[in-house]
């Protein structure tokens, strides 16, 4: 209890820093990782080069190192944004492009199912879209139940409502979307046996969540990708929303084809550590 209240404690103090301050960190941070575990630095160069993003290896290892720092920007980042205090949060939020696109899905009031997968910062945009407008969040609860509290405390502000990875959070989106509101989902999480199918996502199969198409499908709801860029030097995020036409994630393969697009234009920022390949039991 003494060792969690302390850990608690420390992270707290992220969201007192500039945010310039917590990114060095967490740049410094995502190297010793990298340079210390060797299994999280193989995930990187194997599921890096299977994206055949980087067109000769020059360009791999300039990618790989500004990823491996953008990666620990993101872990830190996550706990200075859960803790600072709401109405300073504006701050952060540099710019936004693509907010038309939600205008126009407000108005159709057939909902909005935004796809956010793990790129730049996904903690910010849902923080962003609920100064305005309530929004429902699909998340997964963590192995380590003392995190529930800061979660909940972190995520669930102004408009924002958290849904549960389960039949009870599912149901929650359904009724948010039949209510013309909007919900969050991270379209890149790896799914439960038997939640997903086997699809190609950069070359390789991956196993992926049915869930999004089958919400489009059923509710009609237009499809917005929200991506929250993580801009040098500590100036804070640039949100951007944008369409998907109708049909465009009715199966995880064309899912999958989207999400390549979008981290094709920023690929340093995509969390290339993370296990996307797994299966969960």
């Amino acid at each position: 209890m003494l060792k969690q209240k302390s850990i608690i404690f420390m992270l707290r103090l992220l969201s007192k820093l500039p945010l310039w301050v917590v990114h060095g960190l967490g740049k410094l941070l995502g190297w010793i990782i990298f340079l210390s575990n060797k299994k999280y630095a193989r995930l990187i160069n194997q599921n890096l080069q299977s994206s055949q993003l980087c067109p000769n290896k020059t360009a791999f290892k300039k990618t790989r190192r500004e990823n491996v720092g953008e990666t620990g920007k993101a872990f830190l980042e996550t706990f200075a944004i859960w803790f600072k205090n709401y109405t300073k949060l504006k701050t952060f939020y540099e710019s936004c492009s693509g907010w038309e696109h939600v205008e126009k899905a407000l108005n159709n009031k057939q909902g909005i199912i935004f796809l956010t997968p793990h790129l730049g910062c996904f903690e910010i945009t849902s923080l962003y879209y609920g100064q305005f407008h309530p929004v429902t969040v699909l998340f997964r609860p963590p192995r380590q139940s003392w995190l529930m509290p800061l979660i909940y405390e972190g995520r669930q502000r102004g408009q924002v409502s958290l849904a549960p990875a389960n039949q009870q959070g599912v149901k929650q989106l359904l009724q948010a979307l039949k209510r013309g509101e909007a919900v969050g989902i991270l379209p890149d999480q790896a799914p439960h046996k038997g939640e997903g199918e086997w699809v190609p996502f950069f070359n390789r199969p991956a196993y992926t969540m049915t869930l999004a198409s089958k919400l489009a499908e059923k509710t009609g709801a237009q499809v917005l990708m929200a991506f929250g860029e993580r801009l040098s030097k500590g100036r804070g995020y640039h949100i951007h929303f944008w369409p998907i036409e109708a049909g465009g994630i009715a199966t995880p393969t064309l899912l999958n084809h989207e999400i390549e697009k979008m981290i094709a234009q920023y690929p340093a920022q995509y969390m290339w550590g993370y296990d996307r390949y797994k299966v969960r039991t």
